[in-house]
């Protein structure tokens, strides 16, 4: 437990990274900096840092911790742990420095490796009995879905020596990578533990019920990649193959929602006023995510979205900061990984609220031509030193002794 709490708590550290950085990538525009850097640079190193540092760490950490810690894996597991630690401090010292160049990308090759190694580790060494769950078919996917992402990354060289960084197939690969790292490993990763969650206290999907989940998130997943292709105006089949995997995506929200509804007496007595909280709001973002993928299946919003940055990275921190972010938050409170106070919570919603209204509203903005507020770009940095107060606040409550779940 204590090994694992630590790791939590390094992965929150890189969170923590990540939103300073963030901080510091808004500050770039309102007023100067005392130190040389490039902008792009610490832009790669923002996002690999929080994609890679916070969620990826705090997720390889709870599931070893919620199905391995009893297998005597210990030592086997540290060694993976370690090896990806190298990785990310190499990551953190290469890409602000140079962007992606040689060591950077030796750095994230080596990760990729890693995230390998955890999958075999991981598929190898989890019991029988675990394997015949609903909770470990999701998770088992979902790293396969991060596997698989990797081909976007693997495609990067060849495409920009043969075609070149400016080519379409450069931000297509992109594109991939992001879209399998978010919605298939990291949502239904995530999904995987609520329900292991669910099954520790009896509240079991029919076979019939989770089929019609899995199979439509599954699918929903897979054909849903064909959004990320959209902005090049592609071939009607591809509008059609994306808005049904959207559709397909939002079925299996559905049926999972109404299962959850049907059991809601037996969650609130399992869960604490704040976990229940939590999972509702989750779920609404979550729901909100989806709707803005349906709505991107037309091509008129497919197009603004691709020539309206606020608009992507506004989407892009909406399931990052708060579908992930939060839904991490709650499986790590709730297996007592962490405190979290009702104050750290609202600063952190605040920050989270706040930013992302601004982010949409210069979207918003852009497209009907409204004028912006003036000293809009000052707000947006004030806004986002809230997120890195609220992690400095749970890391800081989460080194109290707290009882813990054994599930």
């Amino acid at each position: 437990m204590n090994s694992v709490k630590s790791h939590i708590n390094s992965s929150l550290g890189y969170f923590l990274l990540a939103a300073l950085l963030g901080v510091l990538l808004r500050a770039f525009v309102v007023a100067p900096m005392p130190i040389q850097m490039n902008y792009r640079f610490i832009v790669h190193t923002h996002s690999h840092i929080a994609l890679l540092g916070w969620v990826y760490s705090a997720l390889t950490s709870l599931l070893y911790y919620v199905f391995l810690r009893k297998q005597e894996l210990n030592g086997k597991y540290k060694r993976i742990f370690w090896f990806t630690q190298f990785c990310l401090i190499g990551m953190l010292f290469t890409f602000p420095f140079q962007g992606y160049a040689l060591f950077s990308i030796i750095f994230s090759t080596l990760f990729l490796i890693a995230s390998y190694w955890f999958t075999g580790f991981f598929l190898k060494h989890v019991p029988k009995s675990v394997k015949d769950t609903n909770a470990y078919r999701c998770i088992a996917v979902s790293l396969w879905f991060m596997v698989g992402s990797s081909v976007g990354p693997w495609a990067l060289g060849p495409i920009m020596t043969l075609l070149g960084p400016e080519s379409i197939w450069y931000r297509l690969a992109i594109y991939f990578y992001l879209h399998f790292q978010y919605n298939g490993w990291m949502i239904l990763a995530l999904i995987g533990l609520f329900i292991h969650i669910l099954e520790a206290h009896g509240f079991k999907m029919s076979s019939k019920t989770f089929k019609i989940f899995f199979w439509n998130a599954a699918l929903g997943i897979i054909l849903s990649v064909f959004l990320s292709a959209l902005w090049t105006g592609p071939n009607l089949l591809l509008y059609l193959l994306g808005g049904a995997g959207a559709i397909l995506q939002l079925i299996a929200l559905v049926v999972l929602v109404r299962f959850c509804y049907e059991n809601r007496s037996g969650l609130t007595s399992v869960l604490t006023k704040m976990q229940y909280g939590m999972l509702i709001l989750v779920a609404v973002l979550l729901c909100a995510k989806m709707m803005l993928q349906l709505l991107s299946t037309f091509p008129y919003f497919a197009n603004l979205a691709a020539t309206i940055l606020d608009f992507t990275v506004g989407y892009l921190h909406w399931t990052f900061l708060g579908v992930i972010s939060l839904g991490l938050f709650f499986v790590l409170e709730y297996f007592r990984m962490i405190k979290l106070t009702r104050v750290s919570y609202a600063i952190y919603l605040m920050g989270f609220v706040f930013t992302e209204v601004l982010i949409f509203y210069k979207g918003m903005a852009a497209w009907l031509r409204w004028p912006l507020v003036d000293g809009y770009l000052k707000y947006l940095a004030i806004g986002s030193v809230l997120i890195p107060i609220a992690i400095i606040l749970i890391l800081w409550q989460s080194n109290t002794k707290v009882k813990r779940i054994d599930n």
